[in-house]
């Protein structure tokens, strides 16, 4: 027989409208008993929800991770009983066999034999910091958006000003494209004007990239509108930005750490702590955090037949942010990652060498949160380091040195000399 991890527990089958849940209570003499509940998802009926546990004795609840339903759920529980949330997969009923009831009672059944491996949930300040920059994530997505929007309908109306430009939204490229929306005749020596000397292409180079241009109007209209969106969408960064930055105040020690490490910025280590937080003590280890980000290959074997093995969809914000600061590392004037990168690609493939290097920056990432330390791998070339690591491992060596001497009979006496350099 399964051992019954817990006694008295409750599994709840989270709807939009209602919630449906069962606790079941284990006798004495093994046997359960189950009572069951409905309750709407208002405020107040949840409370009551609170209150029906709270008479029951229950402290543990399962439910399953339905859209963004279960967060008032969550909310309303979070400060009084211990929750589990399930990934559905973890929980799915056997089909021909679903209710309402049935579900939430098979989740009971699983969460009290300890059978529901629970998904992490960070503290509120960070679920409410990875909010925002999920949010910001999505902005960007939005502008990025507009701008190939602008872009298709310059290429459609036959001006290739991207080509000769590195940037199809800089300050040349913006002023002829405004001047081209106003004026009713093109002038060549008046766009010249408008060119920036720093600019590499040359003026006639651009020039022939914008003569002989076709802009109707139903396209002029859509690249104005695109550029009042993507202004406003600019606006909104600059808002939220600001939010984000003073919700992240309180993790700037962290900030700083992740931000020792080539290819991490102080944008993209605030995205990393609102994605893993900063206690590791949650993840078993660095391969559970690799694991649970998707950055580790899948485990499928039937038969002694090993099939495929792709990393998962796991981390659907965290990995893709990752993959950026992997190709920011190996580009980065420190060679550490870089030189990882190149041996593994001669191997495997570009692809490849860069999740490897995702994963071995969020090893990395794990350790420095754990033990509240700089970059610096034991396989770090030492003038690559910062000066206040090179120091501390200095100082780590003599107390070492001085341990070995004593231990084997020697007295060690310390006197002030010269400045030794590190």
């Amino acid at each position: 027989m399964l051992k019954v991890v817990h006694p008295i527990c409750c599994g709840v089958d989270v709807h939009k409208k209602f919630i449906q849940a069962t606790i079941v209570t284990t006798g004495k003499d093994g046997v359960p008993v189950y009572q069951y509940g409905r309750f709407s998802t208002f405020n107040e009926d949840l409370e009551k929800f609170k209150a029906w546990l709270a008479e029951n004795n229950c402290n543990e609840v399962c439910m399953e991770s339905t859209g963004k339903y279960w967060i008032p759920v969550f909310n309303i529980l979070e400060d009084n009983v211990h929750i589990t949330l399930a990934n559905p997969k973890y929980v799915r009923a056997i089909k021909g066999k679903k209710t309402d009831k049935k579900d939430s009672r098979w989740i009971a059944d699983l969460h009290r034999h300890g059978l529901v491996p629970g998904s992490y949930i960070p503290p509120k300040p960070i679920r409410m910091l990875r909010d925002l920059c999920r949010y910001r994530t999505k902005l960007v997505g939005n502008r990025s958006s507009e701008k190939n929007r602008v872009q298709n309908s310059l290429t459609v109306s036959n001006i290739a000003l991207a080509n000769v430009v590195s940037d199809a939204f800089g300050k040349t490229a913006q002023a002829i494209i405004e001047y081209i929306l106003t004026c009713e005749v093109f002038d060549e020596a008046y766009c010249k004007t408008l060119i920036d000397p720093r600019i590499k292409a040359t003026p006639d180079e651009i020039i022939k990239s914008i003569v002989g241009y076709n802009l109707p109007i139903e396209q002029a209209a859509k690249i104005k509108i695109s550029k009042k969106h993507l202004g406003s969408i600019e606006n909104c960064l600059e808002s939220l930005n600001q939010c984000i930055t003073k919700s992240a105040k309180p993790y700037e020690l962290q900030i700083e750490l992740l931000t020792s490490m080539p290819g991490i910025t102080d944008v993209s280590a605030t995205r990393i702590i609102s994605e893993i937080g900063i206690d590791m003590s949650v993840f078993t280890s660095s391969k559970h955090l690799c694991s649970w980000a998707g950055l580790t290959p899948q485990n499928n074997e039937s038969a002694g037949k090993k099939k495929s093995s792709k990393i998962s969809r796991a981390g659907v914000y965290l990995k893709p942010l990752l993959v950026q600061c992997a190709n920011a590392a190996i580009k980065d004037g420190n060679p550490y990652f870089r030189d990882k990168f190149q041996n593994i690609k001669k191997r495997r493939s570009h692809k490849k060498a860069i999740i490897a290097i995702a994963r071995m920056m969020l090893t990395c990432i794990y350790n420095m949160l754990k033990n509240g330390a700089f970059f610096a791998p034991s396989d770090l070339i030492t003038d690559d380091m910062p000066l206040a690591v090179r120091q501390k491992r200095n100082k780590q060596k003599i107390n070492a040195a001085i341990a070995l001497l004593e231990k084997n009979g020697f007295k060690v006496s310390l006197t002030d000399a010269e400045p030794v350099a590190v």
